[in-house]
Formats: C-alpha cells, sequence, structure tokens
C-alpha cells in the first residue's frame, strides 16, 4: 500500500510576499531594474528567515546552500526562478512558494557541466506538484540534450496532495524522464530530508543514491505500516541510511550531513564520464608501473585461512584512491572505482573475509548492476576472483539464487567493455564462470600461481571421486590426504587452466598492476559488435 505523504505547506507567518510586482508600464528603467532585484532577494530567500533558522537548527542547508557546495564556486546558472503555481483549490491560490519550492539549473563540477535540481523544503515542505516537477524535467531534458550529468537533490514530503492527480502526473513525467536519460548520462540522487511515498521511486531509478544520516526514505511510513500490519517501527529503523545501505541495498554512499554528500557526489563526479559517448577522464600518469613484491607476499600462508581483499585492491589502484560503491551491503563481493595508469576501471571483487567470498543474492545484483553501469558508461571492469561458489541454503534458494545469480552471468556476457580478470586464489563451479570468465567474454585472463580452478574444492571432490577408496583404506585420513592431493595437482591448479587457454597467462602477484595496465592500453580500441536487438531481457 503505497503512502502519500501529506505535505501542506507550512504556516504562512513570517514567509515573505512573493506577490507580483505592480505593473511596469510608464515605469523608469531604473525602477525596473529595482524591482526585479527586489523579487530576486524574495524567490532567493525561499521560505523565509524563520523557516531557513529552523532548517538550519535542524543542522540541514537550504537547497541553495547545498548547491553553492556541490557546485564549483559562482557556477550556478539558475532558470525558471519566476516559476508560480497555478492551483486555486483549498486556498492554494493566496499561498505564494518561491521558486515552487524547487531550484534548477546547471553549474560545473571540476569545471565539466552537470544540470541540478534542489527541493526546498522551507517553500512547502518541497513537496512536489505540476509546475514543481515541470522544473525538474525541464533540467532533465537540457540534460539529455546536452549529454551532461543530472544531479536531484531530494528534500521532500511527496506529492502536493492540494493539487491532486496533476501532482500524480508531475511524478510520472519525472519517472520517464529518469528512464530517458538511462544509460545515456550519469543519474545521481542526494536524499537530504524526508524522501516518501513517490518521491522515493525517481532515486532507485537513478544510477547513484548518496544518503545523510538526518533523512530517511520509504514507501509507506511508519503510522501506514502500524495501520496494515500492526508493525512498530521508527522512520529511522525504517527508512534510516543505515537500513538502506545494510537491508535493503537502496543506497550506494552514506553522508554524515549535507556537506558530505556534496563532497561525494563531487568525487564519484571525478571518475565518471559526462554521458555514454565518451570516456571517463583521464588523469596524468607516467605510464611506468613496477613490480609490486609486497603483492607476492600478502596472501596467507594457509588456502584455508582468510584475508580481505581490499588490501589487494588498494595495492593495484593509483595512489591507494578505491572508492568503494555499496560497502556496507553484501560484502561478500566488492564494487567500485579507480584507476589504473590514470584511467577509470569498474573493480568487482571477491572478498574472503566475508561468507569466504561466496555469491549469495545481493551480491549477484550489487555485482550486475554495477557491471551494467560501467558497461553504459565505457568503463573497463577488472575483477577478482577469490570464491568457493554460491552461498548454499534454503532460504538463498527459495529467494531466487539462480535467477538472480543469473543477473550476473548475463550482465557479464553483455558487457562489451573491455573485461580483465585475475583468479587470485578459488575459482570454483559456476561462481568460477560468473566471475567474468573466458567463457563468458573476459578480454585478459591472468591467474596468480595460487589460482585452484576445478569444478569444486579439492576435499569435496576427492570425497566425492574417491569415495570407495577411502572408505575401504585402512588410514582413512592418510588415504583422504593423498588423494585430495592427486586432485588438487591434476585440476585444481592455474597451469591446467593455462594449458587449455582458459587464462592468458600464469603471473606473479607483484606483475599484476603491470598486467592490468598492460591489457587496458591493448582493449582501449576494442570494438565488439552483437546482433542487432532492441534489447536484451535481463533475468529479474
Amino acid at each position: 500500500m503505497a503512502e502519500t505523504v501529506t505535505a501542506a505547506p507550512p504556516k504562512t507567518s513570517g514567509s515573505p510576499a512573493f506577490a507580483a510586482p505592480p505593473p511596469m508600464t510608464g515605469r523608469t528603467v531604473a525602477e525596473r531594474i529595482s524591482e526585479l532585484r527586489k523579487v530576486r532577494q524574495v524567490v532567493e530567500l525561499g521560505g523565509g528567515p524563520e523557516r531557513i533558522a529552523k532548517h538550519h537548527a535542524a543542522g540541514n542547508l537550504t537547497a541553495r546552500e547545498r548547491l553553492t557546495t556541490l557546485l564549483d564556486p559562482g557556477s550556478f546558472a539558475e532558470r525558471y526562478a519566476m516559476a508560480r503555481h497555478r492551483c486555486a483549490y483549498f486556498g492554494m491560490e493566496k499561498k505564494e512558494m518561491p521558486s515552487d519550492g524547487v531550484v534548477t539549473g546547471s553549474g560545473t563540477i571540476d569545471g565539466r557541466v552537470i544540470h541540478v535540481a534542489s527541493q526546498d523544503f522551507t517553500v512547502g515542505g518541497g513537496a512536489l506538484g505540476e509546475v514543481h516537477g515541470n522544473k525538474i524535467v525541464e533540467t532533465m531534458d537540457a540534460s539529455l540534450k546536452t549529454g551532461t550529468p543530472f544531479i536531484f537533490i531530494n528534500d521532500s514530503g511527496g506529492a502536493r496532495i492540494q493539487e491532486g492527480i496533476d501532482s500524480l502526473g508531475a511524478y510520472g513525467r519525472v519517472f520517464y524522464y529518469n528512464t530517458l536519460l538511462s544509460g545515456v548520462v550519469p543519474q545521481i540522487s542526494l536524499i537530504c530530508g524526508p524522501c516518501a511515498g513517490g518521491a522515493a521511486y525517481s532515486p532507485a531509478m537513478t544510477d547513484f543514491v548518496i544518503q545523510t544520516r538526518r533523512a530517511q526514505m520509504f514507501i509507506t511510513g511508519p503510522q501506514v505500516i502500524k495501520q496494515v500490519t500492526h508493525e512498530d517501527v521508527t522512520a529511522e529503523e525504517l527508512g534510516g541510511a543505515e537500513a538502506h545501505m545494510h537491508y535493503s541495498g537502496n543506497i550506494h554512499f552514506i553522508a554524515e550531513d549535507d556537506r558530505h554528500a556534496a563532497a561525494l557526489c563531487r568525487r564519484l563526479m571525478s571518475f565518471l564520464p559526462l554521458n555514454n559517448t565518451e570516456g571517463a577522464p583521464r588523469l596524468p600518469h607516467s605510464g611506468v608501473v613496477t613490480p609490486d613484491e609486497a603483492l607476492n607476499s600478502i596472501l596467507p600462508a594457509d588456502p584455508r585461512w582468510t584475508y580481505d581483499m581490499h588490501q589487494i585492491i588498494r595495492r593495484l589502484v593509483d595512489a591507494d584512491d578505491f572508492l568503494e560503491i555499496q560497502a556496507g551491503f553484501a560484502g561478500s563481493l566488492i564494487v567500485g572505482f579507480g584507476r589504473i595508469t590514470g584511467r577509470t576501471v569498474g573493480i568487482v571483487a571477491s572478498n574472503p573475509a566475508v561468507r569466504a567470498g561466496a555469491l549469495d543474492i545481493d551480491s549477484s545484483d550489487k555485482a550486475a548492476r554495477f557491471i551494467r553501469f560501467c558497461n553504459a558508461f565505457n568503463i573497463p571492469i577488472v575483477t577478482l576472483v577469490d570464491t568457493p561458489g554460491y552461498f548454499p541454503g534454503v532460504q538463498q534458494e527459495y529467494g531466487g539464487i539462480i535467477r538472480h545469480g543469473a543477473k550476473l552471468l548475463f550482465s557479464y556476457s553483455a558487457s562489451t567493455v573491455p573485461k580483465i580478470t585475475i583468479v587470485v586464489r578459488r575459482a570454483y563451479g559456476g561462481a568460477y564462470v560468473a566471475m567474468a570468465s573466458k567463457d563468458l567474454g573476459a578480454d585478459a585472463v591472468a591467474a596468480w600461481p595460487t589460482a585452484e580452478i576445478a569444478v569444486m574444492g579439492a576435499e569435496g571432490a576427492a570425497e566425492v571421486i574417491f569415495k570407495n577408496e577411502i572408505a575401504a583404506a585402512a588410514d582413512k585420513s592418510a588415504k583422504r590426504r593423498e588423494l585430495v592431493d592427486l586432485y588438487r595437482n591434476t585440476f585444481s591448479n592455474p597451469l591446467v587452466a593455462a594449458g587449455r587457454c582458459m587464462v592468458d597467462d600464469v603471473i606473479e602477484p607483484s606483475e599484476t598492476r603491470a598486467f592490468i595496465a598492460h591489457a587496458l592500453t591493448v582493449y582501449t580500441t576494442k570494438r565488439e559488435l552483437r546482433p542487432e536487438k532492441k534489447h536484451g531481457l535481463i533475468p529479474l
């Protein structure tokens, strides 16, 4: 049951007048300019000093302050500042709402043009009405026409219920444009306040969502849930940043406050191209890659021991600069952006420190979406493999691990960007195939000497293949160890895979950065034609 949050405008006491200025006929140019300046001052004050003070007291920046923090100094150019609602129901004809509760326009981040919309909670609770929605859509259309990213700062109680279905229609147009922009320009949502009901769907349709700790986002709020299901839950428990990061996976970053959200957005943008016809910006780099001897001793001596894949990632990327996406969700698999010799790469990596690096429903979804983003925006994908397979369990099967796991297979197979894979340690069964194997179209695959590529682990395989021999042995433990070693030496080593050209080379760990850098150079001009079709049908 969807919830449309009542977002009636705040009390008007203390609000600045936003009535139309007197007719300009017969007035001097200087008088007209003076009047225009007064109107602009009123517009830029939004809900007025009292509401702004209350907003600040809650630890929030205003809509315009958020844009100032996000954009390069002096770069913001506003559009539709004088927009006015035209609702005449329930006393709305008497209510003035500066800029109709949303600030829209364009600016730059690191000198690159973007288009932005920032909802103003001090004006009518940031509720979305017809004109409010149309301003957002016009900004999205400008983003589409110019091939520039769209960033939407959300702070709204939901639909402006006084406008009825006009508000719903406006939401529909926003969703439609989210779809048009998808895969053409990056879309980033900042959740800096309430985001309830239909307002939550637009962020969900964008590429990345950054939520502050003061914000909540949900479809049906705690009151509706209590009425319908009799469950008691707070707004924070239901739709807070921690809930969305750890349970729902709806967001990609948690920000401490508005300024941190802007900083995260700027950092994210530094890795991304402006649109799907460009490559990501490349930072200056000498191109010289020296062996990293520390990688030769980074793995634990016992293959049964765990380790944190982040340690390897940080040694592979330039300047230890790795931006992890959804760091608190589906921790058995790591995704994020880094650079290798100045080039942006998307990294997908098993993490043996969580669930032994096994793939499950959430990690499959997390990786699949990230891979599809990288493919849409021409970002090469580097995959680091150390996984024992898919995580077993009744709940995983009932939850649809088959179709969710298939998303990972589909996403890698459908990707035409350069794909580089490093098998670090275990690569067993279907998970070996799913993690960007040669058979799914990987362009360059290397294995460390510690790699074990097989249908399953040697211990499990020996129990199946040599069941009778082990049972008949006088010393079953000794026989089991002997046969486990036999299987491991026969199949579970990278030389077997190399002999069948399933890996291009077996390399020392210290050579990994050089291998990836060379592959990125070689496959920069990669072109891969696929059968003509409208689109593929990813498993859902």
